[in-house]
C-alpha cells in the first residue's frame, strides 16, 4: 500500500550564459534544470545577500538591542527547541557576548512543560531574571498573550520570527519577521536563524553608528557566525533560494576550511563523518537531527550549549550525548511507524476507501509527543499524503505535528478548518508544509474528518501522484568519482534546489537486507552491461518489481568509503518497473 509514483524528466534549456561557461557540461545542465540561467546565480559571495535594512522594523530593534547593550542592562533570548531554534539561540548569544553585553542568558521552553512559544508561562519563568528586554527567535509571531504578560510586567520584547503571520500580531517593541505584512523583504523563505542573523548584523551597524566599537573593544566578524547560520538554515528545511544558498555555502566554506565552531566539529566526528568534506546534505541528515534530538526527547539546551562551546572537549561530550538521544529517538520513532502502519491500514477499512484518503490524521495514546513530527514527515514520504500525527499531551489534549505535499498548504487547511469550525482547534500555526496545533482528545474523530474534506476541496487528482522529478540518463563516463564530488560541492542542494538525481534501467543482479531495513543491491546498466554497487535506504525487497529482473531506478552518485577505500556507490531513492 503506497501511493502511486511516477518519473518525470527535468529537460530545461541551457541558456547562452551558461553554455559559453567553463562549466562542466553535466553540470550546465543541472543548473538549467534548477532556473539557473546565469552564473550570478550561483555566486555565493557575501556581497550578494540582501540589505538588512529591507527587514520592516529593524531599526526599532536593532536600537533597542543596542539600548540594552550600551547601558549594560539584562536580556534574554527565548528560543524554540528545533534546530532553526537552537542555532538561533547560539547566534545571538555568541553575537551579543562579542558586542560586549555580559548578561545576557537564554530560555527554551521545554516542549513537554510549556509547549511552543513565548506563552505567558515562559514570561513569568523569565522574569525571574529580571530582563530588561526578551528576544524571541524563531518564534513570537503568534504569541499575543505573551507579549502581553511582558508587558504587563515592564518587560520590552523584541521578536524575530519567520513563521506565517495570523489575523493579530503581538503588540511587541519591534517584529523582525519577512512574512509579516507590509515587510519588503524578497526573500520569504529564510530561516529563523537567518532573522537572528540579520538582526544582529543590524545591531552590529547601530554600534558602529553610536561609536561603541574602539581600541579596547573590537568588532566582530559576523561571518565566523556563519557555519551556525548554515547548519540551522538547512535543518529546517526552508527553500533554498539565492540569499540561502550564499548564508550556507559560506557556512560551509568555512567547516571545511576548519573554521566551524568546536560544536559543529564534535557532532560531525562523533558521526565519523569527514569535517573537510562537509556538505549540505550532512547538515539535513546528520548533525541537524542528532541537535534536534534534544529538543524531542528532552532539553533543547544540551544542543545550544554544544554549539556554544569554544572547548572541543566539552563539544565532544556534548555531542555524545545528543548522539545517544538520537539512538533513542530512532528506536522511538521506527516503534511508531510500526504501529502507525496499522492504524492507516484500519482508518481505510473504515473509510471504505480501496486506496490512501486524500489526507491523514493518526493519533495512538502511546506515542511520544517530540517524535509525531518525525512520523508525519516518514508517512508522507511513504504514502503522499497530507499527514498530521497526534500525542498525549495530557489535561483531554492532543498535540499534533502536520507534514504537507506540493498542493496543499498545511497552515491555510488548518486556518480554513479552524474558521469552518471555530471550537474546533485550541490553537496553530506555521508554514506552508509543516504546522502544529492542539485539539482536545475527544474531538479527534471529529478533527479527522473536517481535515479529510478540507484537504480533498484543495487537493487536484494529479497532486496525489508522487512525481519523482530526474535530471535524466547520464553517461557511462560520466559514471565516476570525480563527477559525483564535483556535482556535490557545486551547490548547497536543499528544499526546492534539490540534489541532482538520474534515472535509468538496470538489471539487478543481486540483493540482500543490510541493517534490517536497507536493500543493497549490484546493479548492471541495461545498455551497457557495466556494473555498479547500490544501496536503496528504508527499502526492503518488497519494493523490487515481483518478478522483474530490469526496474527503473532513481538515483544519486555517492562515494562509499570502507577501510580506507573509495568507491562509487548509487543511493537508489525510488524503484518501478520498466513500462
Amino acid at each position: 500500500m503506497t501511493a502511486r509514483s511516477s518519473i518525470i524528466r527535468r529537460d530545461e534549456t541551457i541558456s547562452p550564459e551558461l553554455e559559453r561557461s567553463n562549466l562542466h557540461p553535466l553540470l550546465k545542465k543541472i543548473y538549467a534544470n534548477r532556473g539557473v540561467d546565469t552564473l550570478e546565480q550561483v555566486d555565493y559571495s557575501l556581497a550578494r545577500l540582501i540589505d538588512f535594512s529591507l527587514l520592516k522594523d529593524i531599526d526599532r530593534a536593532s536600537a533597542a538591542v543596542a539600548d540594552i547593550i550600551e547601558k549594560g542592562g539584562m536580556l534574554i533570548v527565548v528560543g524554540d527547541f528545533d534546530a532553526d531554534g537552537a542555532t538561533s539561540c547560539a547566534v545571538m548569544m555568541r553575537c551579543l557576548k562579542a558586542f560586549g553585553l555580559e548578561t545576557v542568558d537564554y530560555l527554551v521552553p521545554n516542549r513537554f512543560d510549556f509547549g511552543y512559544g513565548l506563552s505567558p508561562q515562559i514570561v513569568d519563568v523569565a522574569a525571574e531574571s529580571k530582563p530588561d528586554l526578551i528576544v524571541t527567535v524563531d518564534n513570537g509571531i503568534s504569541s499575543i498573550d505573551g507579549v502581553e504578560r511582558a508587558k504587563a510586567l515592564g518587560i520590552k520584547v523584541v521578536v524575530t520570527d519567520h513563521h506565517l503571520a495570523g489575523d493579530e500580531l503581538p503588540d511587541a517593541e519591534a517584529i523582525v519577521n519577512p512574512n509579516q505584512p507590509g515587510c519588503q523583504f524578497p526573500s520569504k523563505v529564510i530561516a529563523g536563524v537567518g532573522v537572528a542573523f540579520y538582526l544582529m548584523l543590524a545591531v552590529r551597524a547601530e554600534l558602529r553608528r553610536r561609536q561603541w566599537f574602539d581600541d579596547s573593544r573590537s568588532e566582530p566578524n559576523m561571518a565566523s557566525l556563519l557555519d551556525i547560520v548554515a547548519l540551522g538554515t538547512v535543518a529546517d528545511v526552508v527553500p533554498l533560494d539565492e540569499n540561502n544558498r550564499t548564508l550556507v555555502e559560506t557556512g560551509l566554506h568555512r567547516i571545511r576550511n576548519n573554521r566551524a565552531c568546536a560544536g559543529i566539529n564534535a557532532l560531525l566526528s562523533i558521526a565519523g563523518k569527514s569535517i573537510e568534506r562537509c556538505s549540505s546534505q550532512d547538515f539535513g541528515f546528520i548533525i541537524g537531527p542528532r541537535l534536534n534530538a534534544a529538543g524531542r526527547l528532552d532539553d533543547m539546551s544540551v544542543g545550544i550549549e554544544c554549539l556554544l562551546s569554544d572547548d572541543y572537549e566539552q563539544a565532544v561530550s556534548y555531542a555524545s550525548t545528543l548522539n545517544q538521544m538520537n539512538l533513542q529517538r530512532r528506536q522511538i520513532e521506527g516503534e511508531m511507524l510500526e504501529q502507525a502502519y496499522g492504524l492507516l491500514q484500519q482508518q481505510i477499512d473504515e473509510l471504505d476507501h480501496r486506496d490512501i484518503p486524500d489526507a491523514l490524521a493518526l493519533y495512538d495514546e502511546q506515542w511520544h509527543q517530540g517524535v509525531v513530527g518525525l512520523l508525519a514527515s516518514r508517512l508522507k514520504e511513504k504514502y503522499h499524503r497530507p499527514i498530521i500525527a497526534f500525542a498525549d499531551s495530557g489535561d483531554g489534549e492532543l498535540k499534533g505535528s502536520g507534514r504537507s505535499i506540493p498542493g496543499l498548504h498545511m497552515r491555510d487547511v488548518l486556518d480554513a478548518v479552524s474558521k469552518q469550525e471555530d471550537d474546533l482547534i485550541i490553537k496553530f500555526g506555521g508554514h506552508a508544509m509543516a504546522a502544529g496545533l492542539t485539539i482536545r482528545q475527544d474531538d479527534f474523530a471529529r478533527f479527522n474528518q473536517a481535515f479529510i474534506e478540507q484537504a480533498g476541496k484543495v487537493l487536484r487528482p494529479e497532486d496525489l501522484q508522487n512525481m519523482f522529478e530526474s535530471d535524466g540518463s547520464i553517461d557511462e563516463s560520466q559514471m565516476n568519482i570525480e563527477i559525483s564530488e564535483q556535482i556535490k560541492y557545486a551547490s548547497p542542494w536543499g528544499q526546492q534546489f534539490p540534489e541532482p538525481v538520474f534515472d535509468d534501467v538496470f538489471k539487478v543482479l543481486n540483493w540482500r537486507i543490510v541493517g534490517e531495513k536497507h536493500l543493497k543491491l549490484e546493479l548492471a546498466k541495461t545498455d551497457s552491461g557495466v556494473c555498479y554497487d547500490a544501496i536503496a535506504f528504508n527499502m526492503t525487497d518488497d519494493d523490487l518489481p515481483a518478478g522483474e529482473d530490469d526496474i527503473r531506478a532513481v538515483y544519486r552518485l555517492d562515494v562509499n568509503e570502507f577501510r580506507g577505500n573509495r568507491k562509487l556507490q548509487l543511493v537508489i531513492v525510488h524503484i518501478e518497473a520498466v513500462a
